[in-house]
């Protein structure tokens, strides 16, 4: 019984990161194109900046999945 407990409660921990990171992801993305929109001149740095910022959020999801369980 404990061991179907853990299982769960792994999972659910999972499931919470990845939802974590798949919600930072869009709101890098949308403010990306928000800021594009607002200085086109600046789409190199911003697109720059925002793969760094969707990078550090996906290492969010990794850490959910490899290291609760």
């Amino acid at each position: 019984m404990i061991q179907i407990i853990a299982e769960i409660s792994g999972s659910i921990q999972g499931g919470l990161g990845c939802i974590g990171a798949a919600i930072g992801v869009g709101l890098v993305g949308m403010k990306a194109a928000e800021a594009v929109g607002r200085n086109p001149g600046a789409s190199g740095k911003i697109l720059v900046q925002s793969i760094i910022g969707m990078a550090l959020a996906e290492a969010v999801a990794f850490y959910a999945l490899f290291l609760g369980k």
